[in-house]
């Protein structure tokens, strides 16, 4: 018997992706003359703040892009305000530390199709105590991590969900949550995931929610007591891959369209490794502004591929 040939697929927006691809490595940052840089009077007891949370998601969105530490995060604002001939005073690094522990805003256009979502999850490395005893007194160490969960929109390729957790939790307990984020105005089609996300908890929270699991079954799975309509739809999904096989279920359903989402989460590391933020919130938005930059890549343009063959 021959070897059956591979796939070949082919992009038929090239050019548009090409020219995506360079705006990428663009330079020109635009500033708004009329932004809010500094912050508006609250009313509230107390000091007020001095610079917007715009001002200071801006700073911060500057560091992460170019790598920099909070000093020189400073030096570079300053240069890009002198280029564009505005007389704003610059946060200090001190104040960019404390203010990055609040939680960062998050807008994403509304879906006006249903939405076919990718979950998964995957591990980044921050500074902990470990490395630093490895280091300084030659200490086997733990090396310190946590796990990002991430659910990307199949068609716009945005991340649409993200939970920062310790590498403690599971995969599984944070699907609800991650289908939370989503607004109830907007209808999901599919959620697709990996084993892991096998569970009574995950498939309620899908069908809640009125979309279709595509979640394989484990191999030692077996039938759960059909008493609600996530088992039954979860028994279904175990008969057809009995009579039909793993790999014709896989081909039938798409599930392997989640190579997708694994891409997506290395994307998440070209913004470096590791977390330089120590405290929780901090790494919580420096993942947000992680996430912010990809979907504005995304929104630049992104690869239509079709298979010939």
């Amino acid at each position: 018997m021959s070897k059956p040939q591979p796939a070949r697929y082919r992009t038929t927006n090239w050019s548009a992706y090409n020219a995506a691809l360079r705006s990428r490595g663009s330079l020109l940052i635009w500033l708004d003359k009329e932004m809010a840089w500094l912050s508006p009077r609250q009313g509230r007891p107390g000091r007020p703040p001095v610079f917007s949370d715009a001002a200071i998601q801006f700073c911060l969105t500057i560091k992460v892009l170019f790598k920099l530490p909070l000093r020189q995060t400073t030096g570079m604002v300053a240069s890009l305000l002198k280029m564009a001939n505005l007389d704003w005073a610059v946060p200090d690094y001190t104040t960019l530390c404390r203010r990055q522990r609040r939680s960062l805003s998050r807008s994403l256009p509304a879906c006006r199709w249903p939405l076919n979502l990718l979950v998964d999850s995957t591990g980044i490395k921050f500074l902990g105590d470990g490395e630093w005893q490895a280091r300084k007194h030659g200490v086997q160490g733990r090396r310190q991590w946590r796990k990002v969960h991430l659910a990307m929109d199949t068609a716009t390729s945005d991340i649409r969900a993200v939970e920062f957790t310790p590498s403690s939790d599971g995969d599984s307990p944070v699907l609800p949550e991650l289908l939370d984020q989503i607004p109830e105005s907007e209808e999901i089609g599919t959620v697709t995931a990996d084993g892991a996300y096998d569970t009574r908890r995950c498939h309620t929270a899908i069908i809640d929610r009125q979309a279709t699991p595509i979640i394989p079954i484990r191999k030692n799975g077996r039938p759960w007591k059909a008493n609600c309509p996530a088992a039954i739809a979860r028994n279904e999904t175990l008969r057809a891959t009995r009579h039909y096989g793993r790999a014709f279920w896989k081909r039938w359903t798409g599930y392997h369209a989640r190579s997708r989402i694994e891409a997506k989460m290395r994307c998440l590391k070209i913004f470096g490794e590791r977390i330089a933020a120590r405290h929780p919130d901090s790494q919580t938005a420096e993942i947000q502004i992680r996430v912010a930059l990809m979907n504005r890549f995304s929104a630049l343009g992104t690869a239509e591929i079709i298979r010939v063959a």
